[in-house]
């Protein structure tokens, strides 16, 4: 077949086109140079070609020979008129399309483990008769300080635990990361609950403290394996007990049932659900699990946390005697929060990555990210303030906190959310120990003398915030952190 190959636009596969002119078309007067008139025709091809050998290999495909290119355009082969081509048309690359968001989630399922989250603090109103005795130094009831210690033994054995199992669940499916959380969940709450008594806790807070610790392994296994709405209904009779607390104050044991039903619950459907990974399919065999010390910054990093709000709840009492009406509505804001934390990570990669294929140099890249990052933080800071407000003015007694308790509150908003994004991103050293080293600042603001506890939050949570925030920057603005 005679004639040239030309792209149709629109379409993959070339179409053959005549080497003269085209039919009901008249030739042009700057096109009396027959050389012109292929690169019009061609302008497609030669405009998209990186290299003059591109567009020999369409002339040559096209089943044009050395005798037709010297005859027709007087050149030598497809060669040297394929580089006379590519001289005379402008460079026009085709835009890639665009590539769909692999973080891409719906919010609707974040706002479910927002309240699976948030529910179980109603357990400690239910619960709050089972610490009651003599105060201790801090004017808290006996056992405070012991049930504190297993919910934060608790808190860091499960985040390690739960990126030890999202591991595993990676490499080998959802049997590989049953098995790890048969293991470790078990363990876990083995240790929580023995770190009750070690304290002296009073029977009642360390039966109360045993099944803290149950519960929290149980929630870990479930959210792992993705089952956040059976761990919902697991909490139905806590909500409801949160519920009946809003119009008095049922009897000791009433609320001791509905958190024995909660933990009965969860501690169920975790066994039926790790009974089921086991026996279902094996995903193939990847890439093998990093060491256990891997896991270590990210326990680290769950136990500053861990700190970081047992202050915002209990600093102001330990440091004043006395009951503070603002943290309650404060720590419950926090963790509804959570939800809609999870979404702007996914959302911030999501956007990050946008940002990468739009930017053409380093700086453009670093300055888009920084952009990305602002908007996701400060998204979040917002629901956060929204949070605390709204919760401020429905709690019963209380009270909206003051700017200052306010302002702590965002930074230990804005710690969290960075320290979380950076762990998404494989860096989990740094959140770890900054988040550490801001708890330890603030646990020492707590003794008497300046600073003043909420002085010690403010400097050590809006340090801790703004080193995050710059080294997130950073670590967004690198080509290698998409990869």
């Amino acid at each position: 077949m005679s004639g040239l190959l030309r792209l149709v636009p629109g379409e993959g596969n070339p179409a053959p086109l005549a080497a003269g002119p085209l039919p009901g078309r008249s030739r042009p007067r700057w096109a009396a140079d027959p050389v012109a008139e292929l690169a019009r025709e061609m302008a497609e091809v030669c405009a998209a070609a990186v290299h003059p050998d591109e567009i020999a290999a369409v002339l040559e495909a096209g089943g044009l020979t050395g005798e037709q290119i010297a005859e027709r355009y007087g050149r030598r082969d497809a060669f040297e008129l394929a580089t006379e081509l590519f001289a005379l048309v402008p460079r026009a690359h085709p835009e890639p399309e665009p590539r769909p968001d692999p973080w891409r989630v719906t919010p609707g399922r974040f706002g479910l483990r927002s309240l699976v989250f948030t529910l179980p603090g109603l357990g400690y109103a239910l619960g709050s008769p089972l610490p009651e005795g003599p105060h201790e130094r801090f004017g808290q009831p006996a056992g405070t300080a012991a049930l504190v210690a297993s919910a934060l033994v608790a808190w860091a054995l499960n985040q390690a635990l739960a990126h030890r199992a999202y591991l595993r669940l990676a490499a080998g499916g959802k049997a590989a990361a049953a098995r790890c959380l048969a293991a470790g969940a078990p363990l876990g709450a083995a240790l929580a609950t023995a770190a009750a008594p070690a304290l002296a806790a009073p029977a009642r807070t360390a039966a109360f403290a045993a099944g803290q610790a149950l519960y929290l392994a149980a929630a870990t296994v479930l959210l792992v394996l993705g089952r956040e709405r059976l761990l919902l209904l697991a909490l139905l009779p806590t909500a409801a007990g949160g519920a009946a607390l809003l119009v008095g104050n049922p009897p000791a044991l009433v609320g001791t049932c509905l958190l024995l039903a909660t933990t009965g619950g969860a501690l169920a459907g975790a066994g039926w659900e790790t009974v089921r990974a086991l026996r279902g399919e094996r995903a193939p065999a990847g890439l093998p699990a990093p060491p256990l010390y891997a896991s270590v910054p990210y326990g680290l990093f769950g136990l500053g946390c861990g700190v970081l709000t047992a202050i915002a709840a209990l600093g102001g009492n330990v440091a004043d005697n006395a009951a503070n009406p603002a943290s309650g509505p404060s720590v419950i804001s926090l963790t509804l929060s959570m939800g809609a934390a999870e979404w702007l990570l996914y959302r911030c990669r999501g956007r990050a990555l946008a940002a990468l294929a739009a930017v053409t140099t380093p700086a453009g890249l670093l300055g888009r990210a920084a952009r990305v990052l602002a908007g996701c933080v400060g998204a979040y800071l917002a629901v956060l303030t929204a949070l605390v407000l709204l919760v401020g003015s429905l709690w019963p007694g209380g009270a909206p906190p003051t700017g200052a308790a306010l302002a702590a509150l965002l930074a230990l908003g804005a710690v969290l959310w960075t320290g979380l994004l950076l762990q998404a991103y494989g860096a989990a050293w740094l959140p770890a120990l900054l988040c550490t080293g801001a708890a330890a600042a603030e646990a020492a603001a707590l003794a008497p003398g300046p600073p003043s506890p909420l002085a010690g939050r403010l400097i050590a949570g809006g340090c801790a915030a703004v080193v995050l925030l710059v080294v997130a920057a950073v670590r967004l603005g690198r080509i290698t952190t998409h990869r």
